[in-house]
């Protein structure tokens, strides 16, 4: 199983959802092949998960927190996704 500095793939995933890594072109430049299908996937799966918890009704903080978390990881998503392309690799 591939890991980021250390880290497995899920717990970074929930890390960039938390605010704590932030994904851009340089933290993707030194992973290899494998590792960034597995964080494609693994950010995908926190998505799939954060969206299927309890929605916080009348709760404005955590609403908001909820979405950020959201947010944070479908632009990564979207930086992941424009750097393989650049680079010609298949993430699914």
């Amino acid at each position: 199983m591939s890991t980021i500095r250390g880290k497995s793939l899920r717990a970074t995933a929930f890390d960039i959802a938390e605010g704590y890594v932030v994904v851009n072109p340089l933290f993707l430049k030194g992973l290899e092949i494998e590792a960034l299908r597995g964080l494609y996937q693994e950010i995908s799966r926190a998505m799939v998960e954060i969206r299927g918890e309890k929605f916080p009704q009348g709760d404005t903080r955590a609403i908001r927190f909820r979405n950020a978390r959201l947010q944070r990881l479908n632009a990564a998503l979207m930086i992941l996704k424009n750097f393989a392309r650049e680079r010609k690799i298949l993430l699914v």
